[in-house]
């Protein structure tokens, strides 16, 4: 038998406290990450797909501009690797902070899009919209996950 001491107690409920379950929601979010990279094949700027905008490789007659760079940078950064770091670790902070990155860059990529709209340029293309939509629905996820602690 087992018996564990008071400290070794309270320092064992500190750490469940400090986890998540995501439940199903892991699922979701693993979906929408994958759909956020297959959107990066997709045109952003004009026929530039979303790689070439990260990687600053578009053509130059098409004025991609600073905002949907940022977007892109971002979007990788906060969509992929702190939703990553959050799903391996699941640590109440890692999603915390997925979750308000998150909302930050999808407000950014709808700022992004608008840009390209009144650019004159060419428009926003669906891969654009897509990463938009991703990044929404990841923080969504993400802060549902964060509401959901006891």
């Amino acid at each position: 038998m087992c018996v564990l001491s008071e400290e070794q107690d309270v320092k064992a409920r500190g750490e469940v406290l400090r986890r998540f379950d995501p439940g199903t929601k892991a699922l979701v979010i693993a979906t929408v990450m994958l759909v956020l990279v297959v959107s990066s094949l997709l045109p952003w700027v004009g026929g530039s797909p979303g790689w070439e905008v990260l990687t600053g490789q578009s053509d130059p007659a098409l004025k991609v501009g600073l905002l949907p760079r940022l977007f892109v940078i971002n979007s990788t950064i906060v969509g992929l690797g702190f939703g990553a770091l959050a799903l391996i670790t699941r640590r109440w902070g890692a999603a915390f902070l997925a979750g308000i990155a998150g909302v930050v860059v999808a407000f950014e990529g709808m700022i992004a899009i608008w840009s390209r709209q009144t650019s004159g340029q060419g428009g926003p293309g669906i891969g654009l919209v897509i990463a938009v939509v991703c990044m929404v629905v990841l923080a969504v996820q993400w802060m549902r996950i964060v509401w959901s602690r006891d």
